[in-house]
């Protein structure tokens, strides 16, 4: 019975986002009250011996939720800035005609952003970065919104298991006593096997946001190979850190000689023509916020030193938050942002107005995103999540069939594949070893889950949809991606099943 209280909160936001429709900030500021007063009546949450328990742990989660909102928000706000800023100096005109200089056909632009430049981006960086920028990106391509932010979230999910740096499995691995290796092999099988369905995904939706033109399937196969190859080879005899960042790296140089080639025969393939900005002028922003990225990411101690520098604070009942400012996404992208207005020699009243419509716009996102996270740090705090997941546990042999959904519920709720690794890691060897199954197996399992959640999460749509306009139709967003992700889970259980007998 438990279980099915700790599950309403999550229902109700489902129910009102895909059903009926709702926004993401009133969908969510009813699913908080509802998950507040779940946690309080029926999860003991703040302690019943405690007068004053429910009305703390309430305001614990409102400061929790209102700073990891502030953190997201920073990153969409400079995301924004540089999306209204291209659009402005004529940044994305430039950058359109450079992707028909690879190739005459825009789907195959398309495929490079929505599969090549976001998959680069989440191995690199992660935490929002790829869809906030990838999103509005393809806006600029011709792309609809809904589309848009639909073939961003579907992109990147692929790379999410190894994003930033290898991150999720890291997180694994200070729990569990298994080497990189072993924890990579056994997390990208899942994906090696599987990716195709997300490739399928991607490809319809760029088919339809070009009527007419139908999905570019033999384009897909080759962006699917290109990355596959390299990140497969990387996670199966290298390790965790690099099967996202170098299989999107190695796949768009090999995806982009191969269109080049394609493109040869084609009458005015390859004129871009004789427009006062250059192309690496153009695309400042982005090589920018890449240089900053692998910089902190991929140099001897740089990292460490940057590190060093943390915001923190804590609050009685074990409430805390905490940034590393100099590392984080917002940092890199408001310098990006600034770098940008600079190479491309853009006039003051012109940067202001960007920045101002970026910020204009952070308002309602801001309610939306504290309203999520209430519902997800109540659960947590509650055991909510936790209840949910044990529930799972009981099905004994059938496990596997749910462990990748546990991975995907745990960053639906917490808006991060790290943190859903963090939360069940534990429960799934637990589960495996009780259940005489292998532990590697659903690991794996656990960690394919959690990047699937990202599809679907929350958090990541209500930030996704701010940086395109598309705010209060999250919803929309919702039912096109939640089918891809059931698809998805469902496969990684039956495959984790087949794997574990």
């Amino acid at each position: 019975m438990a279980a099915v209280w700790a599950a309403v909160p999550i229902l109700v936001v489902l129910g009102l986002m895909i059903g009926l429709d709702w926004p993401a900030a009133r969908a969510g500021a009813v699913g908080a009250l509802v998950a507040l007063a779940v946690a309080a009546v029926a999860f003991d949450f703040g302690g019943a011996d405690d007068p004053f328990g429910v009305s703390t742990g309430i305001a614990g989660v409102l400061t929790e939720a209102a700073f990891i909102a502030a953190t997201i928000a920073g990153i969409i706000g400079p995301a924004l800035g540089i999306h209204h800023l291209q659009e402005r100096t004529g940044a994305t005109t430039r950058l359109r005609a450079a992707l028909a200089q690879l190739h005459p056909d825009p789907r195959v632009g398309a495929l490079v952003i929505a599969w090549f430049f976001s998959l680069f981006l989440e191995g690199a960086a992660g935490f929002g970065t790829p869809v906030a920028l990838a999103a509005p990106f393809l806006v600029a391509a011709g792309f609809a919104p809904v589309a848009a932010v639909s073939a961003a979230l579907v992109g990147h999910a692929v790379g999410v298991s190894f994003g930033a740096v290898g991150t999720p499995v890291a997180a694994q691995l200070a729990i569990v006593d298994l080497t990189g290796l072993e924890l990579s092999r056994a997390t990208a099988i899942y994906h090696l096997a599987l990716g195709w369905v997300l490739m399928v995904a991607l490809l319809r939706i760029i088919g339809r946001a070009y009527q007419g033109e139908g999905p570019p399937w033999r384009w897909g196969a080759l962006a699917a190979v290109a990355f596959f190859v390299p990140f497969g080879a990387i996670a199966l005899f290298v390790g965790p850190e690099l099967p996202t960042l170098g299989g999107a790296l190695i796949g768009v140089i090999t995806f982009a000689v191969a269109a080049r080639a394609g493109a040869a025969d084609d009458a005015g393939a390859g004129e871009v023509g004789d427009d006062e900005l250059s192309v690496l002028r153009a695309a400042s922003p982005y090589l920018v916020l890449v240089a900053l990225v692998l910089a902190t990411r991929l140099v001897p101690g740089l990292r460490d030193q940057l590190e060093r520098v943390e915001i923190a604070w804590s609050t009685d009942g074990g409430f805390e938050g905490s940034v590393r400012p100099l590392v984080h996404p917002a940092v890199m992208l408001s310098l990006a942002f600034v770098a940008g207005a600079v190479l491309q020699r853009t006039s003051w009243p012109t940067v202001r107005s960007a920045f101002w419509t970026a910020t204009t716009r952070l308002g309602p996102v801001v309610v939306a995103l504290v309203a999520m996270i209430t519902i997800a740090r109540t659960m947590s705090y509650a055991g909510m999540t936790a209840e949910l997941a044990e529930a799972g546990a009981s099905t004994g042999w059938a496990w596997p069939f749910v462990a990748p959904a546990v991975g995907a519920l745990g960053t639906f709720v917490t808006g991060s594949a790290t943190a859903s690794n963090v939360l069940f890691t534990e429960l799934q060897e637990a589960t495996a070893e009780s259940a005489g199954l292998d532990t590697t197996t659903l690991l794996g399992a656990q960690g394919f889950g959690a990047a699937v959640g990202n599809i679907v999460c929350p958090h990541n749509i209500v930030a996704a949809v701010a940086t395109v306009g598309l705010t209060g139709q999250e919803g929309v967003v919702l039912r096109r991606t939640f089918p891809v992700a059931i698809v998805y889970v469902a496969l990684g259980g039956v495959l984790a099943f087949v794997l574990t007998r």
